[in-house]
């Protein structure tokens, strides 16, 4: 199955997003638990465990979502500790290749996945304009980042596995 949308490290972002550009973006992370529900319900649990060309199941995807839960954290912690330069993700995404999430159960996965989400919500939900605005270096992109921009960038790889998980779908 070739993935029409392209490779997520191929992606390239405008960033430099203002802190007033930040309500849309905090919507989209708050939903996008109960999107990513809503969708992977639909599917029989046989088909969740499915891999297609070697990729990555649906429940492996939502798995991924998880383990990424804890970088973007680290990157919050990292414009609270003024660092000039954000944690980097593990490029070779071992985190999930070795959690082996298809022995897990969906449901415990999507509600760890709401729980860490939420935590995060709330923790920018908490941030004044002056803290959304601080910025960073994105290790990869070599691009200055601010939390606005970090925001963006998570709704955007949610999307993207939304997209994968779509795909599998049908």
């Amino acid at each position: 199955m070739a993935d029409r949308r392209g490779r997520w490290f191929d992606r390239k972002f405008d960033l430099g997003l203002l802190a007033s550009a930040f309500p849309p973006i905090l919507g989209r992370l708050r939903s996008f638990p109960d999107r990513l529900e809503r969708l992977v319900r639909r599917v029989a649990d046989d088909r969740l465990r499915v891999r297609v060309d070697g990729a990555w199941s649906i429940q492996e995807n939502v798995g991924h979502l998880l383990d990424l839960e804890s970088l973007w954290e680290k990157r919050l912690d990292d414009f609270d500790a003024g660092v000039t330069v954000l944690h980097p993700a593990d490029l070779e995404n071992r985190k999930t290749h070795d959690a082996d999430h298809n022995t897990r159960n969906i449901d415990d996965l999507l509600r760890e996945f709401r729980d860490a989400r939420l935590r995060i919500v709330q923790r920018l939900d908490r941030m004044s304009p002056a803290a959304l605005s601080r910025v960073a270096l994105h290790p990869r992109l070599q691009q200055p980042m601010s939390v606005v921009d970090l925001g963006f960038f998570v709704a955007e790889h949610d999307e993207h596995h939304l997209g994968t998980i779509i795909a599998l779908t049908s």
